[in-house]
């Protein structure tokens, strides 16, 4: 590779190491479900099946949301739970950064200095929020989306279609929208291209034909769905919560940092739009404004995946920069230096945020050094009805319990379809998410989230051990009964007093 300093091998070998970067510090990378999934991982590996196994029932099965699971099965066994899934979790951006900037070689010729502003999207917010499987899906929908322009380039039409049916059943095993999002740039991107010299609906029809390796994973979805019962679909054309997710694209600590970052991303592809910044390559355009428009049609909840239609957001503006050539006589230097600098700045912005994560992280789980193993757990911890920009990221902590201390904790979230995991305890509502989520008055948007002091009365005391308290005070009275065994500011963990709470003794249900 050779050309302009953004354009040679040595930058993306840089700009990947980079993207490591804020993620090397924090023992366990700080995203908001990551947690959750961490006491599942726990349970799947079976090394405290002795412990586990009375609460949970893990069986694997062929669903499309299986990328990270899949990893930290294979590395767990030789390096621990915890160290396998930050490596996998550090790949995610890496292998992001290094997809862009190839998604746009591909694209344009060479890479545009344009490319540069969209690498900080690695870390947007479906990545913060701790969507691991769809964020790996979707680093390898970018690379496969270059990988499949550059076959197309070279015209390798056969070649590409042997490699791309079982590419794409990896992709959907990765997660089954990082499947669909490759199946809608590469249908894109052929449609940009035939559009030119042939009528719309004769260039799509081309286009869906072209685009047939990729067909396969919908058998998959067929046996996927036809395994349990339907999972929840909801929220049509929710406008308020897309407004806020247009700008949640780059939300993470700081409200000053993180909306001046979106405005930058959004001016330059505005200014694509209008043609000053320069021109969009046709696929990229295309595969940009189909996204945009899918992001408009699905609904908040797809098949049981919260977020569905916010995630496709910090990928579309993505692609978009990716395809985004400077117009003749443009400082592309200048261009390159930019985008250099908005890249530098969020990823040491995105470094402090996750070390400040980290510090809060450990605070709060220095409880478990007093919780014995084996418990069972019932977690509260604070919230609100309306959270603030930056999130406290703690309402999966409760799952290190499980992943530390092989207890039981109401945290593992309940998905119709896809039960990898279940909790086998009758404990109804209090079993699992968002049974640990607690506020102090009900929340007119959520009715399922029971008020702090209404949960404390109502959750079955005999079925748990432990009370445990995260950053969510409450009145003496709604602690009768409980021991204190840990306190720190405004968390604490309790065992429960049967004798004072008058319950008996006894196991857990079965």
């Amino acid at each position: 590779m050779t050309g302009r300093w953004w354009e040679r091998r040595w930058f993306f070998a840089a700009a990947m190491l980079l993207a490591a970067l804020p993620l090397l510090w924090p023992a366990v990378p700080p995203l908001t479900d990551l947690p959750g999934h961490i006491g599942r991982y726990r349970v799947m590996l079976g090394d405290e099946a002795a412990l586990l196994d009375r609460y949970y029932a893990f069986e694997w099965r062929l669903v499309g949301n299986l990328g990270v699971d899949l990893l930290v099965a294979a590395l767990a066994r030789l390096m621990g739970l915890e160290p396998a899934v930050k490596l996998v979790v550090i790949a995610i951006p890496v292998l992001t950064t290094g997809a862009l900037l190839w998604l746009s070689r591909e694209l344009t010729g060479r890479v545009s200095p344009w490319a540069l502003f969209a690498l900080p999207l690695a870390y947007g917010y479906p990545f913060q929020f701790g969507f691991v499987n769809y964020c790996f899906g979707m680093a390898l929908a970018l690379g496969g989306w270059a990988f499949w322009l550059r076959l197309g380039r070279l015209n390798r039409i056969g070649v590409r279609a042997a490699v791309f049916v079982p590419f794409g059943l990896v992709v959907w095993t990765c997660h089954a929208m990082g499947w669909a999002m490759l199946g809608l740039f590469v249908f894109a991107g052929e449609w940009a291209v035939r559009a030119k010299d042939r009528k719309i609906l004769r260039a799509a029809f081309d286009a869906a034909i072209a685009s047939l390796p990729l067909a396969p994973p919908v058998l998959a979805m067929l046996a996927w769905q036809g395994g349990g019962a339907p999972a929840d679909t909801g929220r049509f054309f929710d406008l308020v919560a897309k407004l806020k997710g247009l700008g949640s694209v780059l939300r993470d600590r700081w409200i000053w940092l993180d909306l001046p970052a979106l405005l930058v991303i959004v001016m330059a592809i505005y200014a694509g739009i209008r043609g000053q910044a320069g021109r969009f390559a046709p696929q990229a355009a295309a595969a940009a404004g189909l996204t945009v428009l899918a992001f408009l049609l699905l609904p908040f909840t797809l098949l049981g995946s919260a977020y569905a239609d916010l995630r496709l957001l910090p990928f579309a503006f993505a692609v978009a920069l990716a395809g985004l050539t400077p117009r003749e006589g443009a400082p592309v230097r200048i261009i390159a230096l930019g985008g250099l600098a908005f890249f530098i700045v969020r990823t040491l912005g995105t470094t402090v945020s996750f070390a400040f994560y980290d510090v809060d992280w450990r605070r709060e789980l220095a409880a478990l050094d007093a919780l014995p193993r084996d418990a069972r757990v019932f977690a509260l911890v604070g919230d609100g009805c309306d959270q603030p920009w930056a999130h406290s990221r703690r309402t999966h902590l409760p799952a290190f319990a499980t992943a530390r201390r092989g207890a039981f904790a109401n945290d593992q979230w309940r998905m119709e379809g896809a039960p990898l995991l279940r909790v086998t305890l009758p404990l109804g509502y209090f079993g699992h998410d968002p049974s640990q989520i607690s506020v102090v008055q009900a929340c007119p948007h959520d009715p399922n989230l029971l008020p702090r002091e209404r949960a404390l009365a109502a959750f079955p005391r005999d079925a748990f051990t432990h009370v445990w308290l995260i950053e969510a005070p409450t009145s003496p009275r709604a602690l009768r009964g409980l021991t204190p065994v840990w306190k720190q500011d405004g968390s604490a963990l309790y065992a429960i007093d049967r004798a004072a709470s008058r319950l008996p003794a006894g196991p857990p249900p079965q």
